[in-house]
């Protein structure tokens, strides 16, 4: 059996390795942000670790870098575009505002983007300074841009000469970037704050500048109708002109082709002439034809009528002839009867008035009792009688006058 002793000894034998390993963590833990054995350089970054002692550099990209303690030093650039803007002199009543030429206080907001030259990032570790940004670049570019500004006016500040006085601040500042391995990458003038007085005047100024400008283009633009109306005139006139030139080339065209018809037509014409002629010919001699028919069915009709009348005329002379030998023999007759028979006279006369005269009024007994006595002159004696009852003085009896 172990004596106490030697149980105690044995016992600390087995914790000393443990005690040691955890003073060795808990020593790690309390200085591990003191020594820093081990650095890192992240994506976009250059570093460049500083030997104290010896004053070497060297050059590390992405990875990790091995620092002695107290030996080396690591420093870390971003290779990355960087952006400045000097803000205390983006106002005219700024804390740091630019000066024109005129004395005026103006404030511009101006944007200078760079970047660190990684073929110069060993002479930029050694000679500048940790703040970079604030330190190098912020002097360079003031001294350039106040010394820039203050050559020109506010109104070519503010409107005509931006363009010029933007590439002479990155002309003059690009080399003294240059020098110390800051590449100048642009320079972009953005808004100018003009005092408010002169905001004013400036405003009032460039509102007659845009009515004169306004003028100059609207009689531009008059003056380009002008101009485009005369040529629309001269292209009408233009146009006018070779209507009328085609006009008289269709008439030139259509009086050739009128008179190359004609070629054709005044034979045409001369024939129809020709047998309008033939036809009247033909006409006139048929109608001769015609009117000789006629003239002699005339003459043959004409001997035909005369015939016929010459013959007519001869049977009216033959029966004239024979009724007026008829009626001497009917006279002779008649005379003879009338002479055997006075009386028939009357009764002759009778029946010839009897047609017009229904009652036939007896003669007076003083006139011989014949009614034509008085035209023949003679006069038969007869015995008076008495009148009739009823009659008058001439013998009428009032039935005979009724009638008359």
């Amino acid at each position: 059996m172990p004596t106490a002793k030697e149980f105690i000894e044995s016992v600390n034998q087995r914790r000393m390795p443990i005690l040691l390993t955890i003073l060795l963590i808990v020593g790690g833990i309390y200085f591990a942000p003191i020594l820093q054995p081990m650095a890192t350089v992240g994506h976009g970054e250059i570093g460049v670790r500083i030997n104290r002692l010896t004053g070497k550099l060297t050059e590390f990209h992405k990875g990790g870098v091995l620092l002695i303690p107290g030996v080396h030093h690591l420093r870390r650039f971003n290779l990355h575009d960087q952006i400045y803007r000097p803000v205390r002199s983006s106002k005219a009543k700024g804390e740091a505002p630019f000066q024109s030429v005129e004395g005026l206080s103006i404030g511009v907001d101006l944007t200078i983007r760079y970047a660190l030259d990684p073929s110069k990032v060993t002479t930029t570790a050694m000679n500048l300074p940790e703040d970079i940004n604030g330190k190098v670049v912020e002097p360079l570019v003031e001294g350039i841009i106040y010394k820039i500004l203050a050559k020109h006016t506010v109104r070519e500040i503010f409107s005509t000469q931006r363009d010029v006085i933007q590439k002479n601040i990155e002309t003059d500042l690009k080399p003294l970037l240059a020098s110390d391995g800051i590449s100048l990458k642009a320079v972009f003038m953005g808004n100018v704050d003009l005092p408010e007085e002169y905001r004013a005047g400036m405003d009032s100024l460039l509102a007659e500048e845009l009515n004169a400008e306004k003028m100059r283009y609207t009689l531009e633009l008059k003056e380009k109708e002008v101009k485009q109306k005369g040529l629309e005139a001269d292209a009408e006139k233009l146009k006018r002109e070779k209507a009328a030139e085609a006009a008289g080339n269709e008439e030139i065209i259509a009086a050739k082709a009128k008179s190359e018809a004609m070629k054709h037509i005044i034979p045409f014409k001369q024939k129809q002439i020709e047998q309008r002629k033939l036809e009247a010919e033909a006409d006139k001699a048929s109608r001769m034809k015609t009117a000789e028919g006629e003239a002699e069915a005339r003459r043959i009709s004409a001997a035909g009528e005369a015939d016929s009348r010459r013959k007519l005329a001869e049977a009216e002379a033959y029966r004239v002839e024979v009724v007026g030998k008829a009626s001497s023999e009917q006279l002779a007759r008649d005379s003879a009867l009338i002479t055997q028979n006075p009386l028939l006279i009357q009764k002759t006369l009778a029946d010839k008035l009897s047609d017009k005269i229904s009652v036939i009024i007896a003669p007076p007994p003083e006139s011989g009792g014949f009614i034509a006595a008085g035209i023949l002159g003679t006069a038969m004696p007869q015995a008076k009688t008495p009148p009739k009852a009823g009659a008058d003085s001439t013998g009428n009896t009032p039935e005979a006058r009724k009638t008359e």
